[in-house]
């Protein structure tokens, strides 16, 4: 947006030409003032939005038009010298017509010609105030232009959060909290890993790697959303997610176990569309879990305690396309999901458990 200018532009507007000299005359010596004239006042709107006035001098009796009925005009709502001063020349006091006038919007009456000294004081008192009221609303609509900026600046902040933190983590963050950690007794964690990563990494360029575990893991990010989980975080090829948090809820075994399912159904779209032999080992606890922030800079959401050991252990100690889950989850979902007993199995840092698989839902 381009400064409010100081000079101050008169449009006169007045049928009688000799007014229009005397008036150019009265001012010729003011440097800082510009003068113009309009003879026919059919014209005054148009020529005022060339010029762009900051004090209109106006006859009230000329022969195109009644005087009254242009200050009516120039002074309507949706008139765009609405708030450009208006100062009514007549030739006489008359305090009917003065009266009309100013109810119409004239801001001034002068009876012409006045003094010179006088004139030039009355159209720099008018076109200053103009000025100071253009300046106003120039630096009210930057401060709206700069507050519409940061707005936006924060909620993209707010959504860049969005996309590595729960909301309500955000909003704690938001209401200045600075240390945040929460402990949840009822939870379940899923990690699901590539089979084979490694030595598909080799097979094929780092581009066409990336774009295809983008695909994968945004497909993973659309059945999170729907089942409303809690992505925790990628690394490399290994996704976590839990259910259960930071709003608890009684069913978090049975969402994160659907998940677990389409998990597959999506691997197995997506290994058919690109040709491609795609496998994925998927593990399950559930138990108790805290959570937190981790860092000041680079804000990292992330779950701590046995429940995240065992579950990364269920994943690691399964078996590619099977989804292993603990007692502790089957517990929570035998009365609806069919399983298949593994047994025991020797689990490292944890002992001999009994695990399960998890097969599919009950009709």
């Amino acid at each position: 947006m381009q400064s409010i200018e100081h000079t101050i532009s008169v449009l006169l507007v007045d049928d009688q030409p000799v007014i229009g000299e005397a008036v150019r005359r009265m001012l010729e010596s003011e440097e800082d003032i510009v003068f113009h004239y309009c003879q026919n006042p059919t014209q005054a709107l148009s020529l005022a939005k060339e010029i762009s006035p900051t004090v209109i001098l106006q006859d009230l009796v000329m022969p195109e038009i009644n005087g009254l009925l242009l200050v009516r005009f120039l002074k309507a709502k949706d008139s765009i010298v609405r708030d450009v001063p208006l100062i009514v020349l007549s030739s006489k006091e008359e305090p009917i017509v003065k009266s009309k006038a100013f109810s119409l919007g004239a801001n001034d009456y002068l009876v012409k010609l006045p003094d010179r000294l006088e004139l030039i004081a009355r159209i720099r008192y008018h076109s200053n105030a103009y000025i100071n009221l253009l300046q106003r609303n120039e630096a009210y609509q930057k401060m709206q232009d700069y507050l519409c900026k940061l707005e936006l600046e924060q909620q993209r902040y707010r959504n860049l959060l969005l996309n590595i933190l729960p909301e309500k983590i955000v909003e704690r963050l938001e209401q200045g909290q600075k240390t945040i950690a929460d402990s949840f007794q009822e939870v379940s964690v899923l990690f699901a890993d590539i089979v084979g990563f490694t030595e598909l990494s080799s097979r094929v360029s780092p581009i066409e790697l990336v774009g295809m575990m983008n695909v994968i893991f945004s497909g993973f990010d659309e059945i999170v959303s729907r089942y409303e989980l809690e992505k925790i975080k990628t690394i490399g090829d290994a996704y976590m997610v839990v259910s259960g948090l930071p709003t608890t809820r009684p069913d978090h075994a049975e969402a994160i176990a659907k998940m677990a399912l389409e998990m597959q159904a999506a691997i197995e779209t997506i290994s058919e569309a690109r040709n491609e032999k795609l496998s994925i080992r998927i593990g399950i606890h559930s138990g108790p879990v805290v959570a937190g922030i981790i860092g000041t800079r680079k804000f990292l959401y992330d779950l701590w305690g046995d429940t995240v050991n065992t579950a990364s252990r269920m994943e690691s100690h399964g078996i590619p396309d099977r989804i292993h889950i603990t007692e502790e989850t089957y517990q929570l979902l035998k009365n609806k999901f069919h399983f298949e007993s593994r047994g025991e199995i020797d689990v490292k840092g944890k002992g001999k458990m009994h695990t399960y698989f998890l097969l599919d839902r009950i009709s």
